[in-house]
């Protein structure tokens, strides 16, 4: 085959464009009061610029910037520079300036853009470009890429290689040029001949920011072997300050102490061993121990002997598995079977009894033996990652002499190599450690995109409303929405006296989660009547409603009422409809929020670090299952979640100290996040089809990502508790290993902590705490009735318990706990009372001379008392950081109130509602609610009365009180104005400092006399 007859490979040329819309409210700075606005794009070197608008301070461009995407897998890493000049040649008298002036620049990057068809407008606010600079305003944006196919002509075999690679230039002026959407996959598989993508890292890495795609490993492996035959070092998925902070980290340097654990046997630990130690460099993807496994992998078999449904037996000295039974292609001879499976069997390469491996084929029906292979396990190559997957090779089945059996012969195609839990065979591998495969492998999940949907009812004309109705009664219209499993109704409609139209103005808001194939039902109800009346009903579908991502104005439609069968003309109703994409929707508790971006791609800020978290292990669990004759055992596998991915461990059977060693990586957007690992007891893998058995839940850990220091790693076990109607019960402990690898110092970084914790959209148009308690309620269910379709399923218990979503459900106990944490609050105020107490009563000498000198130098010197107090927070600081907490903490019982709670409170937290107690429990503990209630009252009561004093003062409800307060405040505005100041100061700080022999034990006027004024509680009923 020459080369002018093979076909050329498709040639794909991705574009950006970005499309100048408008800007509003730019900043005056031609010195007339106006500017003359252009905007300058870069993009890869690319420069391209808009034409300049006249004396505009809300310039409308509506221009299309065309950019040439040289790489679209680093894409996403790319920046995009947006820059807004006034052009000073439009200015009069300023036309030989060389320098225009800045009104603002804009820094996007490429995991803010949007495929073509996804886009939507955004206004940026302009940020400055120094300190200094004085900018506002922002500009609109429609920024999107798609690819386009150019089909070239056939090379001849003379030209030169360097000549065949076209220039975008040369590109674009190509014969033929066809444009083609391509589906990110076809566009990853297109790639694969010429860049080899291994797996390198011992884990299952999956980044959010763009979704990753989905390839079958073995095609792809195999796709990569017939074009390289050397390793190729995988490309780097992380951002450049990342990937350079993460290949040359330092270690910490300091010494492992032992703390004193204060709450005894719920405390976290340091785990002592290889982690712990310091060390100058760290390799990447080391949080876990290396597990060694005997991969096998049967791919098929030929010629094999007479069989109807042949298996392979795969035999050592310590193991012994069964494949499945073998399929056969279609037109193919049944000699030939498939099977294409892989086993990964423990391997101890200490144990010289494991020395060989013995793979055999049998049939089923009839047990005959059709051939085997021997192995001497001391020549299986060892595969480490990025290591190629080894080939499978053909052998040659060898009869066995205890086997009364004919004639054996066939050949059997298989690979068998020694590798560990790194090795990208692994996660679809069949275990001896978990041999239900469908509900133990290890998985990755995504959380569903949910949007916001907000339906703003205006008015409904033309209702068909039933005209008996008594006199004086107005009709009770309502609209009642509906969303899959979410209903809302608005409150009753107010009617024109001029017209027969309802108004509304109300907003309804929903939870909509892609793909968006449900559709939004409107009802529209009289109520009047008893039974209520159905007036006329719309459907919409959710794909065909406007998306925007800020507070621009969405025009609203007029849609007409469908009234069943009857085709006839029901009225019609007013709304506004559209997807909120500037928001993010809470599906966690906000104090343990692990992701606060958008749900607009578009509005994502570059990711600040990588989270890595090393899944070691647990120790100690006990038992979930009984086995029969007084034994137990439990089947734990671990969950964790941050952000939008879930990550599933593998399920250990039959272990108390299962072993994971597995590790992952998360994307961090912003470090005030929470990560959450929970742990459970798998129960469906012994359920039936029909039947349904909750997994059962051994405990959690959360640990804030803000607390952990930048490319540290720690090595902790922490206990797992579980809160029953019994009280608290440790279930065991899990060993994890965490870093947070982010540069710590970097301007990013620290901007974060200036920024808004929420969206935009949250401060705009922020919706009400019990709206949106409601509303992560609808996105909590509905996100565990996403990941429950997967394979295998995450049950609804579990996405629950890791969501906290019974957070706010009432709890005596949560409520003392809140209790004391405002005391613990307020112990500082209480402190420091406490020490000027002291001082006033002399109770060392010393200390209270020198507080008098202190106050002496403040006085006289009072530019010194902001400075001074700045200094004593630094070193109250300084002092503080030998303090500091040395691993993350974990869940805290004495914090929780959960070590002396009452059974009977336990009870109550655990009930359901309504409550299912008899009622003189009930009786019982609502009293017991009104005598808290009672102090409640009483402390709120004292708090409005000491105000309602303060107001007496000058209100004359006392006019004896008045005047005496307003006949002293003028003697001290008589005084102060004759008096220095620094004299006056002086005398009434050493009056109050006055040695308690000059003092009087009984309470002081001043206070005698507040203490007296009225309040308004006499005037309560």
């Amino acid at each position: 085959m020459t080369t002018s007859s093979i076909l050329p490979q498709p040639n794909i040329i991705r574009k950006l464009i970005v499309e100048v819309v408008d800007a509003r409210d730019l900043l005056p700075k031609d010195g007339q009061g106006s500017s003359s606005p252009y905007v300058i794009v870069d993009f890869d070197g690319q420069k391209k610029r808009t034409s300049t608008k006249f004396r505009n301070l809300n310039p409308v461009w509506n221009e299309k910037l065309e950019f040439i995407v040289n790489d679209p897998k680093s894409m996403e890493y790319e920046e995009l520079e947006i820059e807004v000049f006034n052009d000073k040649r439009m200015c009069n008298g300023s036309g030989n300036s060389r320098k225009n002036h800045f009104l603002g620049r804009l820094k996007l990057y490429g995991s803010q853009f949007a495929t073509r068809g996804e886009e939507g407008l955004i206004y940026f606010p302009l940020e400055k470009k120094s300190v200094f600079s004085w900018i506002k305003g922002e500009i609109g944006l429609r920024i999107y890429y798609y690819d386009e196919l150019v089909e070239e002509q056939p090379k001849t075999e003379g030209l030169p290689p360097e000549k065949e690679v076209a220039t975008p230039a040369e590109t674009r002026k190509s014969p033929v040029v066809e444009e083609v959407r391509f589906p990110v996959e076809t566009i990853a598989m297109m790639h694969v001949p010429h860049e080899r993508s291994l797996s390198p890292p011992p884990v299952v890495t999956i980044e959010e920011s763009p979704p990753t795609v989905a390839m079958h490993t073995e095609h792809r492996h195999h796709a990569t072997e017939d074009v390289h035959s050397t390793a190729v070092h995988p490309p780097s998925h992380f951002p450049p300050d990342v990937r350079r902070m993460q290949n040359a980290r330092v270690g910490c340097g300091e010494r492992v102490r032992v703390l004193k654990r204060p709450n005894g046997d719920f405390s976290p630990r340091i785990i002592r061993g290889r982690f712990s130690s310091d060390s100058e460099k760290i390799p990447t993807y080391d949080l876990v121990e290396p597990i060694h496994f005997l991969f096998v992998r049967i791919v098929k078999a030929r010629a094999l002997s007479p069989s109807e449904s042949p298996y392979v037996r795969i035999q050592t000295s310590n193991c012994l598995v069964k494949s499945k039974h073998a399929i056969f292609r279609p037109g193919e001879p049944t000699a030939n079977p498939e099977w294409h499976q892989v086993f990964a069997l423990d391997h101890n390469k200490a144990d010289p009894g494991s020395a060989t491996l013995e793979i055999s084929v049998w049939d089923g029906p009839s047990d005959k033996f059709l051939g085997g292979v021997l192995f001497d396990l001391s020549e299986v190559p060892m595969r480490d990652p990025p290591d190629s997957p080894l080939a499978p090779q053909w052998y040659r089945l060898d009869g066995c002499a205890d086997q009364n059996t004919g004639k054996v012969y066939g050949d059997i195609q298989l690979a068998v190599w020694i590798g560990t839990q790194a090795d990208d065979a692994f996660p679809e591998s069949w275990s001896t450690e978990a041999p239900f495969v469908s509900h133990t492998r290890s998985k990755v999940y995504q959380s569903p995109k949910l949007w916001y949907l907000r339906v703003s009812v205006i008015e409904a004309q033309d209702l068909q409303i039933c005209s008996n109705l008594p006199p004086l009664t107005a009709p009770d219209i309502r609209v009642k929405a509906q969303l899959s499993f979410q209903s809302v109704r608005t409150r009753r409609g107010s009617m024109n006296n001029h017209s027969s139209s309802f108004f509304w103005y109300e907003d309804l808001v929903f939870i909509a989660g892609e793909p968006l194939d449900d559709q939004l039902i409107l009802l529209v109800v009289d109520s009047t009547a008893k039974d209520a009346i159905l007036l006329g009903h719309v459907a919409v579908p959710l794909s065909s409603i406007e998306q925007r991502f800020d507070e621009r104005h969405v025009p609203a439609k007029w849609l007409p009422l469908d009234g069943g069968n009857n085709s006839s003309y029901r009225g019609r109703i007013h709304i506004r409809l559209c997807l909120e994409g500037g928001y993010h929707v809470l599906d966690e508790a906000a104090h343990v929020c692990s992701d606060f971006r958008p749900t607009a791609k578009q509005l994502w800020k570059p990711a600040v670090g990588i989270l890595e978290l090393g899944i070691l292990g647990a120790r100690g669990l006990l038992p979930m299952k009984s086995k029969g004759a007084g034994k137990g055992s439990t089947d734990a596998y671990c969950v964790a979640k941050y952000g939008k991915k879930w990550v599933r461990t593998r399920t250990i059977t039959d272990s108390f100290d299962p072993r994971w060693n597995e590790q992952y990586t998360w994307q961090v957007y912003d470090p005030c996040t929470v990560l959450t690992i929970g742990v459970f007891d798998n129960w469906r893998m012994f359920a039936d089809v029909a039947e349904e058995k909750p997994d059962y839940r051994i405990g959690k850990v959360r640990i804030r990502v803000s607390t952990l220091e930048s490319n540290k790693v720690y090595t902790n076990s922490y206990p797992l508790l579980v809160l029953s109607r019994t009280g608290p019960k440790k279930m065991g402990e899990i060993e994890v290993a965490i870093r947070f690898a982010c540069p710590s110092l970097l301007p990013e970084t620290c901007a974060i902590y200036g920024q808004p914790l929420l969206p935009r959209m949250h401060y705009l148009r922020p919706l009400g705490v019990a709206q949106q308690e409601a509303l992560r309620l609808a996105a909590t269910k509905m996100v565990a009735a996403w990941l429950a379709r997967s394979e295998p399923p995450l049950g609804s218990e579990v996405v629950r318990y890791m969501l906290d979503s019974d957070s706010h459900n009432w709890s005596m106990r949560k409520s003392k706990a809140n209790w004391f944490r405002i005391v613990a609050v307020l112990a500082w105020a209480f402190g420091l009372a406490k020490w000027i107490d002291d001082i006033r009563r002399w109770r060392n000498a010393v200390t209270t001379i020198l507080v008098h000198v202190l106050y002496l130098v403040l006085v006289w010197f009072p530019d010194l008392i902001v400075p001074t107090g700045f200094l004593y927070v630094f070193l109250i600081g300084v002092w503080y950081y030998r303090f500091r907490p040395k691993i993350p903490a974990g869940m805290d019982t004495r914090l929780s109130q959960a070590e002396m709670v009452d059974p009977d409170e336990l009870d109550e937290e655990f009930d359901t509602i309504p409550s299912s107690k008899p009622p003189e429990i009930i009786r019982v503990r609502y009293d017991r609610l009104r005598t808290l209630a009672a102090r409640v009252q009483t402390v709120l009561g004292d708090f409005a009365t000491q105000g309602e004093r303060v107001q007496a003062l000058v209100s004359w409800r006392d006019p004896r009180a008045t005047k005496l307060f307003i006949g002293v405040c003028l003697i001290v505005t008589v005084v102060l104005y004759t008096v220095p100041p620094k004299m006056v100061a002086v005398a009434l700080g050493f009056y109050f400092l006055r040695h308690p022999m000059f003092r009087d034990p009984m309470p002081p006027a001043s206070l005698n006399f507040f203490r007296r004024l009225p309040s308004l509680s006499d005037r309560l009923m």
